[in-house]
């Protein structure tokens, strides 16, 4: 049986570059160079690359770079424009709690709930930090951004998701939080490259900024930062608050 988030992205390549959360690449790309010191030496992976906006942007400013992901569809969608601009980069198709690589990166990247934390237990959430932290190399690097769990408890989901559609194509409605596991539920609209629409049942893990800094610990990860994160606009001076729906982390190893 196939899990919500197989079903959502399947013949989904163009209508994804149409979503809201594709749209701060650029600026989003700047602070990775940044965190980087824009060396062009080391190797990238990014992890849940769906339609490589992230990593074709990297690859035109000279980044050696390697994009994965679940959906056959976003792939495709990937590599034409792979195709299109020019750019040589390996997109593979692959389960991110099921990848083998090891101390092959120099940093690792999940933007924009890549993977993480879409998965339906916290052991699979578990597995995909653990793989991104073997794929990285001595003193490797990870950035990634996730759901805030401080941010439900004190304001709407389904207030911040309804103010935040503007022109995006998918939609979500019947939205509950659970306390106990930290999960919301909803209901997302959304129809595919052919018109077909889709309404499936979807669950998403929020975590809280002591969970992550624990997972990451047990990882041997050396030094644990964590943000807010801005649409296309991640910065080091945006110390995390309540307001902010994803936050930010970067460890280093």
């Amino acid at each position: 049986m196939k899990q919500w988030y197989e079903e959502l992205f399947e013949n989904y390549g163009h209508n994804y570059d149409k979503e809201n959360f594709t749209f701060g690449t650029i600026g989003e790309c700047d602070f990775i160079e940044e965190e980087i010191q824009s060396d062009k030496r080391l190797k990238i992976l990014d992890i849940g690359c769906g339609t490589g906006r992230h990593s074709l942007e990297l690859a035109k400013r000279g980044y050696t770079v390697t994009g994965i992901d679940l959906s056959a569809s976003l792939l495709k969608r990937a590599n034409e424009k792979a195709i299109e601009q020019s750019l040589k980069i390996d997109f593979l198709k692959a389960d991110s709690r099921k990848l083998n690589f090891s101390n092959e990166f120099d940093l690792v990247i999940m933007l924009c709930e890549g993977s993480f934390p879409l998965m339906e237990t916290d052991e699979m959430n578990f597995q995909i930090l653990k793989n991104a932290s073997n794929a990285l190399s001595k003193n490797g690097k990870l950035i990634f951004t996730t759901l805030n769990g401080l941010f439900p408890l004190f304001h709407s989901v389904k207030d911040f998701l309804t103010s935040h559609k503007n022109d995006g194509n998918a939609s979500y409605h019947n939205n509950s939080f659970d306390l106990m596991t930290f999960r919301e539920y909803s209901t997302t609209i959304a129809e595919d490259d052919f018109g077909n629409k889709k309404e499936l049942n979807c669950n998403e893990r929020y975590y809280v900024p002591c969970e992550i800094t624990w997972l990451l610990k047990t990882l041997d990860f050396k030094t644990i930062e964590i943000f807010g994160a801005k649409l296309g606009n991640f910065s080091r001076k945006d110390q995390l608050a309540t307001e902010d729906f994803e936050m930010l982390v970067i460890a280093q190893k």
